[in-house]
């Protein structure tokens, strides 16, 4: 007689959003320190039964992303709570190697995941400055300071030197997946870790992720219909919502440029 007086299971609900690092002048990417607070009082939820995370991110800083990665990880173990992710449209590069701090990993059929590699752009301006006659002066001291500057002709000694790193950042996230899925993986069957990504069906036959479904959904099919979903979450600052200046309105392009150049890779 007294069970409709009984508490509802709270269910915390991290959602992480957006291009991983300090994104642009007002900073409103995914980092670790604007993150940390959030998934601290999500852990400390007692009694929820476990913590949800939903990622929608095509990946960015990868020390930013292993940070983050690790610091999920720790606090389940301290709080003994399991960890259920949740991919919304992308969950690629840094944002699949977040996604692996889940237990369970579910997608849309729809959603990008995967792209586990490591990347590095930019342009060369040797021709243009010469026909503009623009004379480049570069001072250093060490001989490497001025590594893949964008007004210099390559050296193959600077692709070697960045090549290394990239293949040390890469064996960081292999391991990390590798760590995460075990012998879910399918590895006989493609080639995992070349940085191509696929759709989240596609994902699940590939062992990236377990099932296909939704937060609300599957949290409620785990935890019964009555479960509250409390949303712990990152908010834009005052600043951010009420730019107004006319310079402030060209940082604000300046950094959505900046993220959609990160996003259309993925066809966004």
């Amino acid at each position: 007689m007294f069970s409709i007086f009984k508490k509802k299971k709270i269910i915390p609900h991290i959602k992480l959003t957006g291009v991983i690092g300090n994104v642009g002048r007002f900073k409103q990417g995914i980092d670790f320190s604007g993150q940390e607070e959030i998934i601290s009082r999500a852990f400390s939820v007692k009694k929820a039964p476990c913590v949800a995370i939903t990622i929608n991110s095509p990946g960015g800083s990868p020390v930013q992303s292993h940070l983050i990665y690790s610091f999920i990880r720790q606090q389940a173990k301290k709080n003994k709570k399991k960890v259920i992710v949740f991919a919304e449209d992308v969950a690629a590069s840094g944002g699949y190697l977040i996604a692996c701090a889940g237990d369970e990993i579910y997608a849309n059929s729809s959603s990008i995941i995967g792209s586990i590699g490591v990347i590095y752009s930019s342009f060369g301006f040797t021709e243009l400055i010469k026909k503009i006659g623009v004379e480049r002066r570069v001072h250093t001291a060490g001989k490497n300071k001025s590594t893949l500057d964008p007004f210099l002709d390559e050296k193959k000694e600077d692709i070697e030197r960045l090549k290394n790193i990239q293949l040390d950042l890469h064996k960081d996230f292999i391991d990390i997946v590798e760590k995460s899925r075990s012998s879910k993986l399918k590895k006989k069957e493609i080639e995992l870790f070349s940085g191509e990504f696929w759709s989240g069906r596609k994902a699940k036959d590939l062992g990236l992720i377990d099932e296909i479904g939704n937060a609300s959904q599957v949290l409620k099919d785990k935890f019964g219909e009555d479960i509250v979903i409390k949303k712990f979450e990152k908010t834009k600052s005052w600043l951010s919502k009420k730019l107004s200046s006319s310079n402030e309105k060209i940082d604000q392009l300046a950094n959505i440029l900046e993220e959609k150049s990160v996003w259309q890779k993925y066809g966004l």
